[in-house]
């Protein structure tokens, strides 16, 4: 088969295009023929050194979907011909999703959306579980008003749509990229640009002064500090980059909580994986009731061009989730 491989952290420059044996399916695992994988913050992060991807050299890349292949002994729920999706590769001893075959725990695994194409369908994964999991430990009701730094990416658009499901009222922050049209389509009711507004001024603008029971921030930095100057006494924080120092004295102040998420790790210490299966199916049913969708970019990218996939993604061009298709070699 063919793979993008990594052969030592550092730039874009560092894949190499290349044969693999295939590999086959083991115990509790299937046999994933990869139609397309996204590209995701973390797989840049991880080529840049971040210690937590698999051993070089190796193909890098979390999310795909594909087709099962083969299936491997004691796996129940999949067979050979099933369209899959899931966050199954990246990090250690797991290998990557840019290459034509992938081995997967079925437990990560759950059936592709059947209103979703496989580039669609690859797009969800990572950032769906993700925002899954962050509305589920803040406890988001209809109740609630909810700010989202970040509307307008990977995890942010899935966050909206979650959140708008759930009958909260949403607001959230855009920076470079946006598009209100699509925001309000769906279920932003507010839209606040933070290059324009302060948060003490989109605060007293939004909610009267009175916070947001709950902020979601996406974006990490100095965009934290600003989730817990906006947060309402008793508000809840969710965060999903926090490789960071800050001051903690806001939610001492209000009574507030924070919780972080960091969705990989079922993955790095195979603990609680079937989590991530279940998610995922419950993904699929609300994209095929027409509640979430996955927005991706229009530029399409070649496995070999995977690097220049990474590249776009980090230039803070793309719109949305950046997705190589994976075309299987005749005979591979």
């Amino acid at each position: 088969m063919k793979i993008l491989r990594l052969d030592q952290p550092g730039g874009s420059e560092n894949f190499v295009y290349a044969d693999a044996p295939r590999p086959s399916a083991k115990a509790g695992h299937v046999l994933v023929q990869v139609h397309a994988c996204s590209i995701n913050q973390v797989d840049i992060k991880v080529r840049q050194g971040l210690p937590i991807g698999p051993e070089l050299p190796s193909a890098l890349g979390c999310d795909m979907a594909g087709v099962v292949t083969e299936v491997g002994a004691g796996v129940e729920h999949f067979k050979v011909g099933d369209e899959v999706y899931g966050c199954v590769a990246g990090v250690k001893r797991l290998g990557g999703t840019m290459a034509e075959y992938v081995v997967a725990d079925a437990k990560l695994l759950a059936h592709k959306p059947a209103n979703l194409s496989m580039k669609q369908a690859a797009a969800v994964p990572l950032v769906g579980i993700t925002a899954w999991e962050g509305l589920d430990r803040c406890d988001l009701g209809p109740q609630d008003h909810i700010l989202v730094h970040g509307g307008m990416g990977g995890v942010g658009h899935m966050v909206v749509q979650l959140a708008a499901q759930r009958g909260a009222t949403v607001s959230t922050t855009v920076r470079n990229k946006r598009d209100d049209a699509y925001l309000k389509r769906i279920g932003a009711s507010h839209i606040i640009d933070t290059k324009a507004t302060s948060t003490e001024d989109y605060v007293q603008q939004v909610t009267g002064g009175q916070g947001f029971d709950v902020v979601f921030d996406t974006v990490g930095g100095a965009t934290l500090d600003d989730s817990f100057q906006a947060l309402a006494v008793n508000g809840r924080a969710v965060a999903i980059a926090t490789r960071s120092t800050h001051d903690l004295s806001p939610l001492h102040g209000k009574g507030a909580s924070l919780d972080v998420v960091f969705m990989l790790i079922p993955m790095l210490h195979n603990k609680g994986r079937e989590a991530h299966g279940d998610i995922l199916s419950q993904l699929r049913q609300a994209i095929e009731a027409g509640h979430v969708s996955p927005l991706v970019d229009e530029r399409d990218f070649t496995l070999e061009q995977g690097g220049q996939a990474q590249d776009y993604l980090e230039s803070g061009e793309a719109t949305g989730k950046v997705v190589v298709t994976v075309t299987p070699e005749s005979g591979s």
